[in-house]
């Protein structure tokens, strides 16, 4: 751990308190980009009003969302936007007592002779974004790396940087005082097994926590973003594989690779549908053994596909879009203590959501 770490106090109380029981994080710092690659699905323009106002109906819902949610991760436009009424979106998610959070990287690109990998941009100007995002209220930071399996990859050449990448972007934003989300995402894009899914994302995450210990990153302060361990999505095993077998790979790659320091691992969706990251989330809370972290959610699409829909980019939508959207946040809190009891209704719910090469 680096010695002297000004915000040490202040980091492990907000990693713990994210991690709280019963509770997770909601992603919605989808790019302006792919905020309108949603919008244009349900026939919304893709301007800053029409997202202000999505991101209001999702943060003022007047049910008491917060007992479910305790982070937001939010784009840089949305960290400084403010609700209808002039009230800061900052101050909305505080009054709740959901902290905010800030997506930080920059994207990604191809590593050289690497045959189409990708490391994640975003170092450079780091620290002084942080200490801005700080002093706007942020209190925690997200940054994706990608991984992809296939007949050569991923190369070590790939793990190492992209471990190296999430490494520095953890310790810089330690010294800013922002918690960061360290998320090494194997893609579930491709024809590997389950078995294969989970060798490698063992071998992941055993690298980027050797990463993080090299540059001193204290595990108490930050949080874990992990895919959960599936078959690709074009080998028929993603179809049979049952959520036990999903949850019990799971659990065994985390129980090999991650630290009793770390408090809580918010899993990716990976464009699993809404009800399938829920039922998966739940089988992993239910599988026998240790499991010293609390085992949450840190989902996008598997949150708000539905609220999307029902909201359709309309006024008098918004308290429907703001009941699909609390019907989720209640299923996964239920999920990640073990509890949720499968939604009967199905339908959009269970829509597929995998986009292949999938970008925020």
């Amino acid at each position: 751990m680096a010695a002297g770490l000004k915000y040490k106090d202040e980091l492990i109380k907000t990693a713990a308190y994210i991690a709280s029981p019963g509770k997770g994080i909601l992603a919605a710092d989808e790019s302006t980009g792919t905020i309108g690659q949603r919008f244009s699905k349900i026939n919304v323009e893709n301007n800053e009003d029409n997202r202000r106002a999505y991101r209001e109906l999702l943060f003022t819902t007047p049910d008491a969302w917060e007992n479910y949610i305790s982070g937001v991760i939010l784009f840089e436009e949305t960290l400084y936007q403010k609700a209808e009424d002039g009230t800061p979106f900052v101050e909305i998610l505080n009054k709740r007592g959901v902290v905010p959070g800030i997506k930080v990287d920059k994207g990604t690109g191809p590593i050289p002779g690497c045959n189409g990998e990708t490391a994640t941009f975003g170092l450079d100007g780091l620290a002084q974004r942080c200490a801005e995002y700080y002093k706007a209220g942020a209190r925690f930071a997200k940054w994706r790396a990608v991984i992809t399996i296939g007949a050569d990859k991923p190369s070590e050449a790939a793990v190492d940087e992209n471990a190296h990448g999430l490494a520095r972007y953890a310790a810089i934003c330690q010294e800013n005082g922002l918690v960061p989300i360290v998320e090494p995402e194997v893609l579930m894009d491709g024809d590997h097994s389950l078995a294969r899914c989970q060798q490698v994302t063992e071998h992941v995450l055993a690298v980027v926590f050797k990463k993080l210990h090299e540059y001193h990153v204290m595990l108490e302060g930050i949080l874990l973003k992990p895919n959960m361990v599936t078959a690709g999505k074009e080998n028929p095993e993603y179809k049979t594989s049952t959520p036990q077998q999903i949850a019990v790979a799971t659990v065994t790659t985390l129980q090999r690779t991650v630290p009793p320091s770390v408090h809580g691992i918010t899993f990716l969706s990976g464009g699993q549908s809404e009800e399938e990251a829920t039922i998966n989330l739940n089988a992993i809370n239910t599988t026998p053994g240790p499991k010293p972290w609390s085992l949450t959610f840190s989902y996008g699409r598997a949150l708000q596909k539905s609220a999307l829909d029902a909201w359709g980019g309309k006024k008098e939508n918004v308290a429907a879009g703001q009941a699909a959207w609390l019907h989720r946040a209640k299923g996964n809190s239920a999920a990640n203590l073990g509890k949720y009891v499968a939604d009967a209704a199905g339908g959009k719910s269970s829509e597929d959501l995998y986009e292949k090469g999938y970008k925020y």
